[in-house]
């Protein structure tokens, strides 16, 4: 299906973050990312692409500005750069990549660096309280969801609050502090710049087909396998969920059981203790998560819609894979 665009003005601006405004064309809700389209105003004769909206996509309620005919025209390219973001697309365009800018190729060994894998956005939070804000954590966006690292209010949150030190956009990812080719590059240029734990995941509103493999929570396994060939201590967050309608998600999701069943080396799972444990998460490691309403609280809660009083293992269960972290690095 080609890509659906639509000519209007910009009607307002509602808010402004770094790498991400929120505003309205013709009246409609509408994101731009400036690295993209360069910086939009009031009255801006702008392109936006209406395809997801119309379509009535769960996770696409707003429409994306595709190009800024006021004000983007002849952006000049990121100085020193060469590598492409969206490689032949026509929203190609270089980024600076942390590779590039190696004069000595860095140690691989990750040490036994703890490496959270993520299927899902919203584990990212609770993971991160339980990883708690003495350690240096960084965090990688993986594709399988959106690429924009900007779109996440969550992981803008948990920056301003002490529990993120960075962030890096791997691959087709973009608005990342610092960007990375490939997940094996990111968790090694983590290790070199001495951070003591990384959270893996992708960004909100994740690929998903119903099939076995079909979804971006594959992402989880292609972290968990370069960190254990670099020898890194991945850990697995389990999505556990009692209020998903969707008998696959039930329970343990088959997202979860897709992602160990393409782990390859060594990864450990947490579960909460007071759960019931899945035969297939026999060796499992149980995890105290009483305190984790209180070690998340002020963060962004919420998963398909639903919150920590309709989804509590949820919550829980990714908190669980935080606090193995921890424990894991001291």
């Amino acid at each position: 299906m080609p890509v659906t665009l639509r000519r209007g003005r910009v009607t307002a601006i509602a808010e402004r973050h770094d790498g991400l405004v929120r505003l309205e064309v013709e009246g409609r809700p509408c994101v731009a990312y400036p690295e993209l389209t360069g910086p939009v105003a009031l009255g801006d004769d702008v392109l936006v692409n209406v395809q997801a909206v119309e379509l009535g996509l769960g996770t696409g309620g707003f429409d994306l500005l595709h190009a800024n005919l006021t004000r983007g025209l002849a952006l000049p390219a990121e100085a020193g750069a060469h590598v492409m973001k969206l490689p032949y697309t026509s929203l190609q365009h270089a980024v600076r990549h942390a590779e590039e800018d190696w004069s000595e190729e860095p140690d691989s060994g990750l040490g036994g660096l703890p490496v959270v894998c993520c299927s899902l956005h919203s584990q990212v939070a609770p993971v991160c309280a339980g990883l708690g804000r003495e350690l240096e954590v960084a965090y990688v966006q993986l594709p399988g969801g959106a690429l924009p690292v900007a779109l996440s209010d969550t992981v803008r949150d948990l920056r301003e609050g002490g529990y993120l030190a960075r962030t890096v956009a791997v691959g087709p990812c973009i608005g990342g502090e610092l960007a990375c080719v490939s997940v094996a590059s990111a968790l090694v240029a983590c290790a070199a710049a001495g951070m003591g734990a990384v959270v893996c995941g992708i960004g909100p509103g994740v690929v998903g087909t119903g099939s076995r493999f079909g979804h971006g929570a594959v992402a989880a396994a292609d972290a968990a396998n370069a960190a254990s060939a670099l020898g890194g201590r991945p850990v697995l967050a389990a999505r556990v969920s009692s209020g998903d309608e969707r008998e696959r998600h039930r329970g343990l999701s088959h997202h979860t059981r897709a992602v160990l069943e393409l782990v390859r080396g060594e990864v450990r799972v947490a579960w909460p203790d007071g759960l019931e444990l899945p035969a297939e998460l026999a060796a499992a490691q149980l995890v105290d998560t009483s305190g984790w309403k209180d070690a998340c609280d002020g963060l962004r809660l919420a998963h398909m819609g639903r919150g920590p009083g309709e989804e509590p293992w949820f919550f829980a269960a990714a908190y669980a894979a935080g606090t193995l972290a921890r424990a894991l690095a001291s």
